[in-house]
């Protein structure tokens, strides 16, 4: 390393001293950044082309100590960039925590109070594994797919049954990670994590369908190995968000960021537990959401979700797959998406007009006892279809309401679903 030399003493981002003068300075810190991340890769490199894993392990304890999940995952998502395939960072994820194992546990966990999202998953996290160690002990007593495996299994399947029912809902967990963490992890510049994370979730979704069906089927030899896999591999994730992912979220999200991350997880729900309330999702002074990131183009409508200039929402709405006509709390018609293929005939001078008078005498009254129901509370939906032109044509009337309850209006969407109902078997790859 020449004139540079590291200070083992320090923690992430070992500061890099300068022999000549003896002074920290930010260039200096940001090489030794940039040569400790140029280390990593390349043990990371050998450990991908078969090396000795102990050999490794060593060689990374004399050049670099207390690595952080910081920093772990800023050397995958450089080599997702440099090129290295998430397939194959995946395929040796766990040999990565491994070879950082020992680096990893010697950093303190940092707490977090009940309510905050870390502390929420962590905690579900121990009802996970209760759920595990219930069924590890269940698939144990079978033991084999023998006679007397059966036995054990036909006394036990609905228990067997029972746990893995509790541990679906895991997904929820997934979920919360996938739609609410991940995102913001990519706004601070994380993305290595979690793309290879998702792959690891929807492995385990997958081998736990298959288990669960297993034990549907009576596939005695499936539910033992199958099983045991599964359960591996859970406890393997826990371990990955423990020892990287939770306490690199701590190091990169902003106060601000947690409130955000906070918001969504209601409408998502929680796996088998229920959050504390000593964390208020209130951000901090300062600490405002990135604007870049969060208003969207120049002229955007504030929506409930998201923000879209107006140009994107006629796009929207006229580039999907059904017919929406929009009637006010006044009964007069407001908007209709001008789509390509329209099923019924609209035309500007509908916008405005009572929706009484859009419709033949003869069915007005049906519109009438739709609008009055809708009114009143009493009905939300209501729903018609026809064959038109050899077409199958679904029509569904929705009350539409605001956040206090108040009737403001009814929406129409038409569709046609002729090739819809047609639909058989599953289609789950693209072919085209």
């Amino acid at each position: 390393m020449s004139a540079k030399m590291y200070n083992p003493d320090f923690g992430q981002g070992n500061i890099l001293v300068n022999k000549r003068k003896g002074e920290m300075v930010v260039s200096e810190l940001l090489d030794a950044r940039e040569e400790r991340q140029e280390i990593l890769k390349g043990i990371i490199r050998d450990l991908h082309a078969g090396k000795d894993l102990e050999e490794l392990k060593q060689r990374f304890a004399r050049l670099i100590r207390n690595v952080s999940p910081g920093e772990i995952a800023a050397l995958e998502s450089r080599l997702i960039a440099e090129g290295m395939p998430e397939e194959e960072i995946k395929r040796l994820c766990d040999v990565h925590v491994a070879l950082f194992k020992e680096s990893l546990a010697e950093q303190q966990v940092e707490p977090t109070p009940p309510g905050h999202p870390v502390h929420t998953f962590r905690l579900e996290n121990e009802a996970i594994r209760g759920v595990v160690e219930a069924l590890k002990k269940l698939l144990g007593q079978i033991k084999a797919a023998d006679k007397e495996g059966r036995e054990v299994f036909r006394r036990r399947k609905e228990e067997i049954k029972k746990e893995l029912a509790r541990l679906a809902e895991i997904d929820k967990h997934y979920l919360r990670k996938e739609h609410q963490l991940f995102p913001l992890l990519e706004r601070r510049g994380v993305y290595g994590p979690p793309k290879v994370m998702w792959q690891f979730h929807d492995d385990i979704r997958a081998m736990l369908k298959k288990v669960t069906r297993a034990v549907d089927e009576d596939d005695l030899a499936t539910v033992i190995n199958q099983g045991n896999e599964l359960l591996t591999a859970i406890v393997e994730m826990i371990n990955k968000e423990e020892s990287i992912l939770f306490p690199m979220a701590l190091e990169k999200l902003t106060p601000s960021d947690w409130v955000e991350v906070r918001r969504g997880e209601e409408e998502i729900g929680y796996a088998l537990v229920a959050p504390g309330n000593e964390w208020r999702p209130r951000p901090a002074a300062g600490t405002a959401p990135d604007a870049q990131e969060k208003e969207g183009p120049a002229g955007a409508i504030e929506l409930a979700t998201g923000r879209l200039t107006p140009e994107q929402v006629n796009l929207l709405l006229t580039h999907l797959p059904v017919d929406i006509t929009f009637v006010d709390e006044n009964d007069k018609v407001r908007y209709y998406s001008a789509g390509k293929h329209r099923i019924f005939t609209r035309s500007p001078a509908i916008i405005g007009r009572k929706v009484q008078n859009c419709h033949p005498p003869a069915s007005v009254h049906v519109v009438e006892k739709i609008l009055a129901e809708f009114r009143d509370g009493t009905k939300n939906e209501a729903e018609f279809w026809l064959t038109m032109n050899g077409r199958f044509i679904h029509i569904r009337y929705f009350a539409v309401r605001d956040a206090e309850g108040r009737y403001r209006g009814v929406v129409e969407v038409t569709q046609d679903v002729t090739d819809i109902r047609a639909l058989e078997g599953e289609k789950r790859l693209l072919d085209w």
